[in-house]
């Protein structure tokens, strides 16, 4: 049941954007949609919506937790869990869900890197669990996908799979401007595979100087990219910082990285903070975010007609 509700500002911004979210302009609506019912998923750090059941969503721990798999519906009610096989939970951080000649699979990223030690980080590329079959067994990826990035590591959040051009697409989180990566869906025969650098991502409002040097003693990092996702529709994208939410409008003749690059329409959580992951609904009408923590809120944002065409 949605527990509050509140009208949001949605503001243009600019490339490069150098003003706080605005107080007027298109509103969409906030709502507390429910809250994370399993006390095992104490910190959501990826979300993907099912390719199965259109009322189902998926997510998982972040790093150093067991490798497994959590489903609700999207009032944030437990459905299940599946384990996955023979992987690790080194530093999960971002979800994806895609289909390829109808069959459904869920994208687990590895590609945290908080110390920007690792010189190779993973994709593991899972059918999606059928929960009246899969909940009691573990599953092995299909396949997985094991890269580095040019010029040494990066710490990666961001992560969404594009079937369609046979990649994934990473945004780095520590850079400013933050940084767009494509690495191959499917893993080559052979050689290592290294990610291709798209170019910079200079729509989301930069860090004041004052926004850095307070970060260094309060952590508070709110302009960090910390998830993403298309919409089933393909008319828009969605970053998700630590405090707010990006809209971006997919033009069909135009990169992703050049709609990337356009003009951004941002909106803020309000108290809500330390946001996640993000995923589009079914219908592409709205978009849900998670939280850190237990039982942590499960939002929902519905922007139908809020965007400007």
């Amino acid at each position: 049941m949605p527990l509050a509700c509140t009208a949001l500002a949605l503001s243009a911004c600019s490339s490069p954007a150098d003003e706080p979210i605005a107080q007027s302009g298109p509103r969409a609506e906030l709502i507390v949609a429910g809250q994370l019912q399993s006390a095992e998923l104490v910190e959501a750090s990826g979300l993907a919506r099912s390719q199965r059941d259109p009322g189902l969503l998926w997510s998982m721990n972040d790093g150093g937790s067991k490798p497994r798999l959590y489903a609700f519906d999207a009032s944030g009610f437990h459905r299940g869990r599946v384990k996955l096989d023979g992987v690790k939970n080194r530093d999960w951080e971002d979800l994806s869900s895609f289909t390829i000649d109808g069959t459904p699979y869920l994208l687990v990223a590895d590609t945290g890197d908080n110390d920007t030690k690792r010189n190779k980080v993973r994709l593991h590329i899972v059918l999606e669990p059928d929960l009246a079959e899969d909940a009691k067994v573990k599953l092995e990826p299909a396949w997985s996908v094991e890269f580095r990035y040019p010029g040494g590591p990066r710490d990666v959040e961001a992560v969404i799979a594009d079937p369609a051009n046979d990649r994934a697409v990473l945004l780095s989180k520590r850079d400013w401007p933050p940084v767009l990566y494509e690495v191959p869906l499917h893993p080559p025969s052979d050689g290592t595979v290294v990610a291709k650098r798209l170019g910079t991502v200079e729509s989301l409002p930069p860090p004041t100087r004052q926004d850095r040097e307070h970060a260094v003693f309060t952590k508070e990092w709110h302009w960090q990219p910390t998830a993403m996702d298309l919409s089933p529709d393909g008319r828009l994208a969605v970053i998700l910082t630590y405090r707010a939410v990006y809209l971006y409008h997919l033009d069909p003749g135009r990169s992703l990285h050049e709609s990337l690059s356009g003009q951004a329409y941002g909106f803020g959580l309000g108290n809500f903070r330390n946001a996640e992951s993000v995923a589009f609904s079914q219908d592409s009408n709205s978009i849900f975010v998670t939280l850190e923590g237990r039982h942590a809120p499960l939002l929902r944002i519905d922007i139908n007609g809020a965007l400007p065409e």
